[in-house]
């Protein structure tokens, strides 16, 4: 995979060009005749990388929760679920490859998994919608939230998406009924359920499959009701910038644990998920095992009761 550098990232991506010369001159010159150079530059890539990672902005944050190569849903389910069984189509309309879901299991334990793919590439941007999911996908999340409830299958759900999509074919099919009618599922389930935001958690369309138990989100991640892009064009005309708006909107993981929106924040390897996917990938399977067996043996009613008061304490002021 190519690698492709954020504008905070210049200096790093000076240093490994400079490696990459340095190892092709090595290869004509001799075997070792640049060690020494190389490691020294990769050290201090390694340095300038941990230092620009620990003291990243809103949007910086944001872009790097954007980029191209973290992990996307596909990856996960490569990585961490077995006997992986998609399960297509809502049952009304058709199937929509923004959110994709189905059976599997988890470390051998059999869940129902969902989450959006936003795509790598043209083509699979173009056939998953750049991860914009449209009303069928949202009825689709529901089917597959009802399977899990009837097989008592715990949910696990990978939000990356900024938003759902606004076309004119998605209003006339219902998108918002769709996303509230979603939302309400997973508010309302009988078994446990855990979200991940791993990218971009964006609007509504990130919320319809993050009504859970418990919300995570990586340390890079970002949650809000709206891109600031939208943000500024909405409440200042444009007349500001994006970074300014995701600076007030408070949508990294940390303004959002202390806000009480999440409950856990997920570390990331030093440079973000995009730097070591697998790293990241191992990282939120062992998180997740944990999130599910604190969840185990719970009834119907209590987890639905710890869903209404987590999500009704949002917000609320000198309450405790």
């Amino acid at each position: 995979m190519a690698a492709h550098y954020l504008d905070f990232e210049r200096p790093i991506a000076e240093i490994e060009t400079k490696i990459e010369e340095l190892s092709k001159l090595s290869e004509t010159a001799g075997a070792g005749a640049f060690d020494a150079e190389i490691e020294a530059l990769r050290t201090r890539a390694q340095e300038l990388r941990r230092e620009a990672y620990s003291k990243l902005d809103a949007w910086q944050k944001t872009q790097v929760a954007r980029h191209p190569n973290r992990p996307h849903f596909v990856d996960y389910v490569g990585a961490l679920i077995e006997e992986f069984q998609e399960l297509r189509g809502d049952r009304t309309f058709g199937d929509d490859q923004a959110i994709i879901g189905g059976l599997g299991r988890f470390r051998g334990r059999p869940v129902v998994v969902m989450g959006h793919e936003k795509g790598r590439d043209t083509v699979t941007r173009v056939k998953h919608n750049f991860g914009y999911g449209r009303p069928e996908g949202y009825r689709k999340a529901i089917r597959l939230m009802e399977l899990g409830e009837r097989f008592n299958l715990p949910v696990v759900s990978f939000i990356d998406t900024a938003g759902a999509y606004p076309g004119i074919a998605s209003e006339e099919r219902g998108v918002a009924e769709a996303i509230a009618r979603s939302t309400e599922a997973g508010l309302m389930l009988g078994v446990p359920n855990v979200a991940v935001v791993t990218g971009e958690g964006g609007s509504g369309g990130a919320i319809a499959l993050a009504g859970a138990n418990r919300v995570l989100i990586l340390e890079h991640a970002i949650y809000s009701v709206i891109a600031p892009e939208g943000a500024n064009s909405i409440l200042w005309r444009g007349a500001r910038t994006a970074a300014d708006a995701a600076k007030a909107m408070k949508i990294t993981a940390q303004d959002l644990l202390g806000m009480k929106i999440v409950d856990r924040i997920i570390p990331e390897p030093p440079g973000g998920a995009h730097a070591n996917p697998e790293a990241a990938m191992q990282t939120v399977g062992d998180v997740l095992e944990e999130e599910l067996a604190a969840l185990d043996g719970k009834p119907p009613e209590e987890l639905k009761k710890q869903r209404a008061d987590r999500f009704y304490a949002i917000g609320r002021v000198g309450v405790a």
